[in-house]
């Protein structure tokens, strides 16, 4: 990860129900931009940070009228590319999404939590849970998959509900309905 004064980070919470955290570089200490930085957090305090998984980089170019998303291992030279379009015309964006996973679980029963880190200050989760019957092999591995399989079916149906009432607010439509394929 490379940053220079004025690009954003973005940081995943250590859990995952806590809060993201995002802040602007105030200068990069290593050679040519790299870590450690300082940054001015959102909430207004400064230090040191060196970026692990789960940190998104947001540059912000130059020109200031747009922003482009930088995965963490993106070299410096990629922020300088030119604006880039589909065959139809439409200017091209690019996300870094991540779904953070916490698994916690015994031989009968497995809880899993999931995150979405977007670019975004808001965050999704949801979770789910699995219990062996007593009539079943004790195989943790399965009742973490099951549980862990559980989250995420919840974690898309709250990211469409998202969608839809994102798609109300734009549109003024009522009871936007989308499809699931």
């Amino acid at each position: 990860m490379r940053a220079q004064p004025g690009d954003h980070i973005i940081l995943a919470p250590p859990t995952v129900d806590g809060p993201l955290r995002e802040g602007e570089v105030v200068e990069a200490r290593g050679a040519d931009g790299e870590p450690p930085y300082v940054v001015r957090w959102s909430d207004g305090h400064e230090g040191f940070i060196y970026p692990g998984p789960g940190a998104v980089l947001r540059v912000t170019p130059s020109d200031k009228s747009s922003k482009q998303l930088t995965p963490p291992a993106a070299p410096a030279e990629s922020r300088q590319q030119p604006e880039q379009h589909s065959p139809s015309g439409a200017r091209l964006h690019a996300r870094d999404w991540h779904v953070r996973i916490s698994v916690l679980g015994d031989d009968d029963d497995a809880e899993a939590r999931v995150v979405l880190v977007a670019d975004s200050p808001k965050h999704l989760t949801a979770h789910g849970h699995s219990h062996r019957s007593s009539s079943d092999r004790s195989v943790p591995e399965i009742g973490d998959e099951v549980a862990v399989a559980r989250a995420l079916r919840r974690l898309a149906d709250r990211l469409m509900e998202t969608a839809a009432k994102d798609i109300e607010g734009v549109t003024g439509e009522h009871d936007v309905t989308l499809r699931t394929r």
